[in-house]
């Protein structure tokens, strides 16, 4: 059967969509694996499936797979694509949309100005909660990988991340220590590694090496993740802004308890049809 999809993309983080609610297929992992390669297949950072929801109160469903076949938890990015997507299908009129995930409730809302903000919950800052393995909760953790001690704040936007201030981000070792802490024994869902430098106050540069995807363009929750850190170590103020290799995000985070709000574009590349 063919499938059709939308190649989308946030600040170069791509994307497979897929619109399970008009169609219907049975998707596994080996799916994503084949569709994912960028030699071979359509290539994606992620598969972002749009279900029919489950719980009344919300308006979809949203999976997302990573290129390897794995399943995650969130996906900023993808999130606001989504959002952008359900509008552009006419699977809803409305501008404030209600997604169920594997990690909670997210809420999308699509403004005037084309932009999209994102409400990606409060983070949790609990080790066990990431999860991330510590005897208590701290700013900053001490970690040694492969004889190399290395400071870092663990913080979960849904999905685990790792993140580390760095001086200089064109030569951050994002390759050589991001598989690495990706999968250090402390982190046993493996991580998202975030190589964070600091401009002033209120804007930074960003590198993530995503779990199961190597490093991508931009990682909305990798954005989330380091506003938390820069703001809870004291180095930013909220609003902020990050520039990542695809472009930049603005978040806002009032704190601890609080919901970190993220903003910034979803972009349709071009519409296709997959034979499953």
């Amino acid at each position: 059967m063919l499938l059709r999809f939308t190649k989308m993309h946030g600040l170069g983080n791509d994307f497979m969509v897929l619109d399970l609610v008009s169609q219907h297929a049975h998707i596994l992992p080996k799916h994503a694996k084949q569709w994912g390669d960028r030699h071979t297949g359509i290539g994606f950072d992620q598969l972002l499936i749009v279900e029919a929801p489950s719980n009344p109160d919300v308006d979809f469903r949203y999976r997302i797979f990573n290129s390897d076949g794995s399943e995650v938890e969130q996906c900023g990015n993808g999130a606001r694509c989504f959002a952008r997507f359900v509008l552009d299908k006419r699977l809803t009129a409305k501008r404030q949309i209600r997604v169920e995930t594997k990690s909670g409730i997210i809420e999308l809302d699509v403004r005037s100005d084309g932009q999209i903000s994102v409400n990606m919950g409060a983070p949790r800052l609990v080790p066990a909660d990431i999860p991330f393995v510590a005897p208590e909760q701290a700013l900053s953790y001490p970690v040694d990988v492969d004889g190399t001690p290395v400071e870092l704040a663990a913080v979960s936007m849904g999905n685990p991340h790792a993140v580390l201030r760095v001086s200089d981000i064109n030569n951050a070792p994002v390759h050589e220590l991001g598989p690495k802490i990706e999968h250090h024994p402390r982190f046993p869902a493996r991580v998202n590694v975030g190589f964070l430098q600091v401009i002033d106050r209120s804007r930074a540069q960003l590198r993530v090496w995503e779990r199961g995807a190597g490093e991508t363009q931009a990682c909305g929750t990798g954005a989330c993740a380091a506003a938390v850190a820069a703001i809870s170590q004291g180095w930013m103020d909220s609003p902020l802004l990050i520039d990542l290799p695809g472009g930049r995000l603005s978040i806002e985070w009032a704190g601890p308890g609080q919901p970190v709000m993220m903003t910034g574009p979803a972009v349709r590349v071009y519409e296709g049809q997959v034979r499953l």
